[in-house]
């Protein structure tokens, strides 16, 4: 399910913010409502309670409830879907014994039953809570203990290097972006234009001491053109959007703005005499067209999740064969290697190849690590030994993050070291951990 729902992330590309408040899906349709985006990204979850419904619940569950019955049919049902796929569907379900969980003391229990209702909640609170601690501690005791130490080894590693790369690719793309866009400036110094009608896109221009008299922009859009040490004289605005555009040291003498998104932020040290502000243009008036890096971070982000893919099916094909640990260590092994080449990237092309390459290593070590840790646990703490290895992967995608976007634009080798060496290192450990694949679980 955790595979299915995460490639369900790449119905949100066709579900894309186009312009204002508007949408578009693929090519052809337009809807404008925020809400249509909503709806899409809300599928993934609707997908997983609709498939939760058909699962059966947990036989330990059963047990503790004391539906004994309930739990060996589930059982039961385990083992006729698994001897039907290994081509044994005459093998009958038997069981010898079932180690039933240990219920609450019977006095205690009803001590709890004859208090009032409030001090029975908080007494079963409590209860909840001991127990939970009790089957933590259980998680640290022998010979547990040493799987539990590598496993919160291995799943913060491959945490901290792959939610902080997720963050410092797309950043760096759009450095490289922005670095091949003012590479590509236009500089018009001491031009004079008069009575001159503006109804096209100025983008990525520098003028610098120029005059303008008499002239008109009218349905027009400013992308990242700055006015330095200009005059603009008599002029007159009218449906004029700017983004990234500023006028730096000008003068605006007689000059007529209307319906514009041109304010005081937007003059720099200019002085504005004599000019009239009228209806001006309100709320955020950037869209997808206007700033191409906000399209980038969607749609790099929907090409590492569908390189994610290819990883899913080989892993899924092949770790029986080729073992958990081998898979789990030899994918973070290449991973860590495979950041090294990020070093060469010098475009976008480059970059993109390089985390679609990266995804694609790093989910066999995902998947192939959930299975190992479940596998090393007891049934008795089980869940809580995984929910003790997800919060050491939440506490390191949140400090990837953080160290990572920090060293955005700064440098390249201390990220690409870091990640390469925290890889490595965690699929070294994971490599020492017991092998799960022929083992009857606990």
């Amino acid at each position: 399910m955790y595979i299915f729902l995460h490639q369900l992330q790449c119905l949100e590309w066709f579900c894309v913010l186009h312009a204002g408040w508007s949408f578009s899906m693929g090519s052809a349709y337009q809807f404008h409502s925020w809400r249509v985006f909503v709806v899409v990204c809300a599928l993934p979850c609707v997908c997983a309670v609709v498939a939760l419904t058909f699962m059966p619940e947990s036989p330990r569950y059963y047990l503790e409830m004391g539906k004994h019955d309930e739990a060996w049919m589930v059982l039961k049902q385990i083992h006729d879907t698994n001897m039907r796929a290994r081509g044994e569907p005459e093998k009958v379900f038997t069981v010898n014994r079932i180690k039933i969980p240990k219920q609450l003391d019977e006095l205690v229990e009803m001590q709890s039953e004859s208090a009032n209702p409030a001090a029975k909640v908080l007494f079963r609170i409590r209860s909840e809570l001991r127990g939970i601690w009790l089957t933590f501690l259980k998680c640290w005791d022998y010979p547990v203990k040493d799987n539990t130490v590598k496993l919160a080894i291995v799943w913060f590693s491959l945490s901290f290097g792959y939610y902080g790369l997720s963050v410092w690719f797309p950043d760096v793309i759009k450095h490289l972006q922005a670095d091949e866009y003012a590479s590509r400036v236009k500089n018009h110094r001491n031009e004079r234009i008069e009575d001159f009608t503006f109804n096209f896109t100025l983008e990525n221009q520098v003028h610098s001491n120029g005059l303008f008299i008499n002239d008109r922009f009218v349905s027009m859009k400013f992308k990242s053109v700055t006015f330095k040490d200009s005059t603009f004289q008599n002029c007159y605005f009218e449906d004029v959007t700017s983004l990234g555009s500023f006028f730096k040291n000008c003068t605006i003498v007689d000059t007529f703005f209307y319906n514009t998104d041109i304010d005081d932020s937007k003059f720099i040290g200019s002085s504005v005499i004599n000019s009239t502000f009228a209806h001006n243009k309100t709320g955020c008036q950037i869209t997808f067209d206007d700033d191409y890096s906000a399209y980038w971070v969607y749609f790099i982000n929907f090409l590492g999740t569908l390189a994610v893919l290819p990883g899913n099916i080989v892993s899924a094909l092949l770790m029986d064969k080729v073992g958990r640990l081998s898979m789990l260590g030899g994918s973070m092994v290449l991973s860590g290697i495979s950041c090294f080449f990020l070093w060469f990237g010098t475009s976008e092309s480059m970059m993109i190849a390089m985390l679609c390459l990266y995804n694609g290593l790093s989910i066999s070590a995902w998947n192939s690590l959930d299975v190992v840790t479940a596998e090393l646990y007891p049934t008795d703490r089980r869940g809580t030994g995984f929910g003790f290895c997800n919060a050491m992967c939440k506490l390191a995608a949140v400090l990837g993050n953080l160290i990572f976007g920090s060293l955005v634009g700064i440098t390249k080798a201390i990220p690409i070291l870091l990640a390469s060496s925290v890889l490595v290192c965690g699929g070294l450990v994971g490599l020492r951990l017991p092998d799960t694949r022929a083992n009857v679980l606990m």
